[in-house]
């Protein structure tokens, strides 16, 4: 059973920088590529960015190109999305998310920026 379990969201102020994880279990890692995506309150999902297996880059939404980064570590199964300069825009449900669509299968983490 595919699982992904977020964390490292929480508050921020605008121009601040958090960084999430996504810890994967149930099934093989490092043979798919990942996505993060994120809900904001009344919005569809957004797609932020995807990786492949190898950990090549494969994209980022205008939104967050030149502030956030992608990256993997496929001998912890993890997944992380660095993020600089917040914005209040950026403020959301991220999920990871197994492969390059779907639907997300975890909690999510909250991340909210505001001064």
């Amino acid at each position: 059973q595919v699982q992904l379990v977020e964390s490292g969201g929480g508050s921020a102020q605008p121009g601040g920088s958090l960084r999430l994880s996504c810890v994967a279990s149930g099934f093989t890692f490092n043979g798919y590529a990942m996505s993060w995506a994120r809900q904001a309150p009344g919005k569809g999902l957004e797609w932020l960015s995807g990786i492949q297996p190898d950990g090549q880059v494969l994209y980022y939404a205008d939104s967050v190109k030149g502030r956030f980064t992608i990256s993997r570590d496929n001998a912890k199964n993890t997944l992380y999305l660095q993020m600089n300069s917040l914005k209040v825009e950026d403020t959301a449900v991220y999920y990871c998310i197994k492969g390059l669509d779907g639907r997300p299968d975890g909690q999510g983490t909250q991340v909210t920026v505001s001064s």
